[in-house]
């Protein structure tokens, strides 16, 4: 009877081609301690990502890859799909290649980062392969979107607001133009359109689906992947708040409209939705 291993994505440690099989194994394993510990190191003398070992969630052997667009539910979908991706035999490999990553200091171009746009991901795969992936994202509607942004920097980097914190003191900072860059306030109000098409201009996804319909869509996404979706985790999400239309007056809901025409003309929102 054929004994399966590592190799194979079973849960047991066959022996299949004798002691070959045997040392290919132990290779493995001294590879997976020497990346893991190799990750403790990064951590330990402050080479780490300030923000988190992350990256493009891709499967190679479901064969999807997940854009995710910040603050559009994408810590929870990542969550659910993560659970997949580490059931992957291929996924030892990509978690040596995030760790070697932190290593040289993100020098070596050896991942795509969380928040990489489809374009990165198309211009580093082979061609055939981006092709034969079910590539999806999920939007939201930009002003609320906006709103999620705010509470979220309220509650986790309100240093950066500077004193001024109200909701329209964080848009003003946002849509400063001599503002330097920052990660947190520039990855919030990034154009959600520009996150999957390539450079001329053509969108690059097979599915996106919305944070208005999440649950519908997010069903949807795993039906065409082909396996039971996991039940959704719900991490970071925030409850009670006003309806984000209510946070803003004529001249703020101008600022966003303007900032975000692409994705108003292309996804369809609006300020207030039928």
């Amino acid at each position: 009877m054929r004994q399966t291993g590592i190799f194979d994505g079973s849960s047991g440690m066959g022996l299949v081609g004798g002691g070959v099989c045997m040392w290919r194994e132990i290779a493995v394993l001294r590879f997976w301690f020497f990346v893991s510990f190799s990750g403790f190191l990064c951590k330990s003398a402050g080479w780490n990502s300030p923000h988190g070992v992350t990256e493009m969630v891709l499967s190679l052997r479901h064969r999807f890859l997940f854009v995710h667009i910040a603050k559009t539910a994408g810590s929870s979908l990542r969550h659910s799909l993560r659970r997949i991706q580490r059931r992957d035999p291929w996924y030892v490999l990509q978690f040596a290649a995030s760790r070697l990553s932190h290593v040289s200091g993100h020098r070596i171009a050896s991942k795509l980062p969380r928040h990489a746009r489809i374009i990165a991901a198309k211009e580093m795969l082979p061609e055939p392969f981006f092709d034969s992936l079910f590539k999806f994202s999920f939007v939201r509607n930009p002003w609320d979107r906006y709103v999620s942004a705010y509470h979220h920097i309220m509650r986790e980097q309100r240093h950066l607001l500077k004193g001024d914190e109200s909701f329209d003191g964080f848009l003003r900072l946002v849509f400063d133009p001599e503002r330097p860059w920052q990660y947190h306030l520039d990855t919030f109000s990034t154009v959600e359109w520009s996150y999957l098409v390539d450079l001329e201009g053509r969108c690059c996804v097979d599915f996106i689906g919305r944070y208005e319909r999440l649950e519908a869509d997010y069903e949807e996404v795993f039906r065409r992947i082909g396996i039971r979706a996991p039940g959704l985790a719900h991490e970071r999400m925030s409850s009670g708040r006003k309806d984000y239309r209510s946070y803003y007056t004529d001249e703020t809901a101008g600022w966003v409209a303007d900032r975000h025409r692409a994705d108003l003309e292309h996804l369809a929102y609006t300020f207030d939705p039928e």
